[in-house]
């Protein structure tokens, strides 16, 4: 019953799977291995690349110290309580509110009036800003005091 194609076993020869017409001249194969060489040396580049980028990466710093302190912004609570206060008066006024809460001074209210620029803060806005920043909050006029600014009476 079984048909005479099925009796058959495959057979097949390399000779006849060959093509004679196919053939790499010497120019194509040079254009070929240049192509090739390219990509392998790209290929390459990129990975060692990525090696060199991912080893620093996850590589601990050497030169990894501690940060050195903070230099401190604002001044310090004795500098700061230094600061005159006064009550404040319609009569002398140059500013009439605080730069800072933008609230209006009132008659009789006390403020604090830096002494570089003469501009007047309510006392708990102007300390709050002072201890972070050591400056005056509208003209940045510094309020920090140098040490060739200091002078020493000798008696």
């Amino acid at each position: 019953m079984a048909s005479s194609h099925d009796s058959h076993p495959f057979h097949w020869h390399l000779a006849e799977l060959e093509d004679h017409h196919f053939q790499i001249h010497g120019r194509t194969l040079f254009f070929i291995v240049v192509v090739l060489l390219i990509t392998l040396i790209f290929a390459l580049i990129f990975i060692y690349t990525r090696w060199v980028c991912g080893f620093n990466r996850h590589a601990p710093s050497q030169t990894s110290h501690a940060p050195p302190d903070p230099q401190p912004r604002g001044l310090d609570a004795a500098a700061i309580n230094a600061l005159p206060v006064t009550l404040f008066t319609l009569e002398k006024a140059t500013q009439s509110e605080c730069c800072i809460c933008l609230g209006v001074f009132e008659d009789g209210e006390k403020v604090k009036i830096l002494p570089s620029c003469k501009h007047s803060y309510h006392p708990e806005c102007v300390d709050r800003w002072l201890s972070t920043e050591s400056s005056c909050p509208l003209c940045r006029a510094s309020l920090r005091v140098e040490p060739e600014q200091l002078q020493v009476i000798v008696q």
